[in-house]
Parts: C-alpha cells; structure tokens; sequence
C-alpha cells in the first residue's frame, strides 16, 4: 500500500515556519527520516536575531549521489481572518489540503518522502545514495540556507552528482514543466546628482532627471537580446523612479532610480553592470550605483540526468514535460555552482495566496512521480 503524503503534509504545515522560525518543521522531517535509515545533521547558521535551522539526511555512501533539496519555511499568512481556515490548521476539505506552505512546499516535500518511503520498501539495497538538503531560510534573506549548507557539504564531502528541488514548477497539469534552469537577476540602485534651480533658469541649473532618462532611454529603447536556445530574451524594467520634488518650478538636485534586470545565458551580472556604467557615462552623469546580483543564470542542459528526470514524469503522469527557463529565481541558483540541477513539483497554482491549498490526489500522484524519478535516476 501506497504511503500517504498528506498526514506529513499537515504536521508540517501546523509547524508556524514563517521564515526563520522553524517552529519544529525540521522536526517532523527527521522522524520522518531516521526510520527509513537517513543520518540526520541539524546545521543552524546565522546571527542571534535571524538564526535559521537547516537538516542535512543522508543513506548511502555510494554513488551515484542524489540529492532531492526543499525548504520548510513559509511566507507570512497574511490577514487570517482572509482565510477560510486557520492558516496552519492543515484542514482537508473536498478533497483538497488547505494551509500556508500546502503548495509551497511543504505539501510537495511531503509527497517526496511518501515517494522515498514507497521507493525504499521495494529497493532496500538500492544503489547509489539519496540525501535531502532541507532549509528555513529560502522565502526571506536566503543567506544562511542552502548557501551555508553546500559549503558544509563540500567541506565534508558530501556534494551530490545531481539534485532536484522540489518547487512547485507544474503550470497547468501534473508533469507539464521541469525547469532546467533560471535566469539571473541584477538589482541595480542609482543616484543622480545634478544643481538644483529655477525650472525658468534652466541655463543655470543642472537638471539630473534629463541626464538620467537620456542613460536609460537607450536602455529601454531596445531589447537587450533576443533570448537564448533554452532562454526568453532578458528584460529590463525600472521598478522605483523618485526625485523627491513638490514644486513645480524647482529643478531638483538629485534624481534616483532603481532597475530590475532579469538575464539570461548571453549575460553575467558583471558585464550588465559595466552596461549600466557606459550608459550613465554616455549622459554625462555624476552618479553613484549599488548593483546587487541574487543569483547568476544556470542551466543544465538536456543529458543523462535531465532525460531520466522526464521519462520518470512521462511515465507516471502522462504528461510529456516541457523543459523551462521561466519564472523568477530559487535556491537551484546556488546548487548549479556544485552539480548538474534540476526543478520539478506540483502545480503551483495558489503559492503565497489566502487559501493556499494541493489537491489531495495531486499529491499523492506526485508522491508516485518522485517514486518513479528515483527509480531512474539511481538505476
């Protein structure tokens, strides 16, 4: 008999994991774990007043290593008395698993282990070994997660020829979508110092808000490029435009803007920011800029790994996935610098919202999906 995903799923979502606090999530992960034969390290980093809880789990010391990566924590609920339930109540109603992380992902977590568990009673001596790479910290800062663990990880020998995380990647049906990479993300802060003045007097002001626009138009004007074999064409959009200024006839001093640049393979953080500096140099700018990259892009090409991945899913769900490079970005980011990666789970149809939910028969399904992805990965 199959093992069932959903008793898990609401014991972790009862856990108040809003990132950092882990609330015994971890916990109920490791009895979970142990009795399968995992050997469970808790890794907690951080200062004191952002400590975040990680698990290591290991069983095996053969290869080929995989390893399946998640997270436990959870965005903030919001307005409870929005829901129809409690937030963490982890109610089934209808047949669907209603709570804050039922979708992401801690109802896609649980299905994982349910599919372990499966996969284990029929292949005890399975060959290569299977880790979990399990944080609180992947909704907020994403400093002292997954980051710290793969450090400790290669510290201690234990990288993985592969990984998988479990985010919720379907669109529309069970299987439909594996990412197989992300596109980078470069935040770029500017200031522009200009003479504040009469807006009559412009002769004897410097206006900063036509210098700035004069080094973004180009920018903007154009696309960057026209995308990449796995990639959509990177995009640049100025998400924050301020100049502090009421008065109608006063030229300001100084004008701000904030850029979001989402990349793909034909870029790096660096060469972007140099763009950014020949633009601002272009206009004749006296300026200064904070440019922060959360992650450069990655990809894993199709291969071994990325074949055995869809034909596990094409084989339990029907669907024959797409290979994407969508969306925003995830702790996949950090794990490509180590070993090929992937990203597959549930359709992630109510992440973040009121009323998160997963369809019982989803995630039992997906249980069988993960039970499948073992059985090819490690043949």
């Amino acid at each position: 008999m199959a093992a069932d995903p959903v008793p898990l799923a609401q014991a972790m979502i009862r856990c108040r994991s809003v990132t950092p606090a882990d609330d015994g999530a971890l916990d109920v992960v490791q009895r979970a774990l142990e009795p399968l034969g995992f050997t469970c390290t808790r890794l907690v980093f951080g200062p004191d007043d952002y400590r975040v809880d990680n698990l290591f789990a290991r069983r095996g010391t053969a290869g080929p290593h995989f390893c399946y990566a998640g997270h436990t924590d959870v965005v903030p609920p919001g307005d409870p008395a929005a829901w129809a339930d409690d937030p963490f109540a982890a109610v089934v109603r209808d047949g669907t698993l209603y709570g804050r992380g039922a979708c992401d992902m801690k109802g896609g977590f649980a299905a994982f282990i349910a599919g372990l568990t499966d996969y284990l009673a029929a292949n005890p001596n399975h060959p290569g070994s299977i880790s979990l790479l399990i944080t609180g910290d992947e909704e907020d800062r994403s400093v002292d997660g997954t980051l710290k663990v793969l450090e400790w990880m290669q510290a201690n020998g234990q990288v993985p020829d592969m990984a998988l995380v479990g985010e919720p990647t379907s669109r529309r049906a069970l299987g439909d979508t594996i990412k197989i990479g992300r596109r980078g993300s470069l935040t770029a802060r500017i200031t522009v110092q200009g003479k504040q003045g009469h807006s009559a007097y412009p002769a004897l002001a410097d206006n900063p808000i036509h210098r700035l626009v004069a080094a973004l138009g180009p920018l903007l004007a154009a696309p960057l490029d026209n995308g990449s074999e796995f990639f959509p064409p990177t995009t640049l959009q100025v998400t924050g435009f301020d100049v502090g200024n009421k008065a109608s006839n006063v030229i300001p001093a100084v004008a701000r803007a904030m850029l979001n640049i989402r990349f793909n393979d034909h870029h790096s953080s660096a060469t972007l920011t140099e763009r950014l500096h020949a633009a601002l140099r272009a206009a004749g700018c006296a300026y200064e800029m904070q440019a922060d990259c959360s992650g450069e892009s990655f990809l894993t090409r199709p291969g071994p790994f990325v074949d055995a991945l869809s034909r596990a899913i094409a084989r339990s769900t029907g669907e024959t996935p797409a290979l994407d490079t969508g969306g925003g970005t995830s702790d996949a980011r950090f794990i490509a610098r180590y070993c090929p990666v992937a990203e597959f789970g549930a359709v992630g149809a109510t992440l973040h919202q009121v009323n998160e939910s997963a369809p019982v028969d989803e995630l039992r399904r997906l249980a069988a999906t993960y039970r499948a992805i073992l059985e090819e990965v490690l043949a």
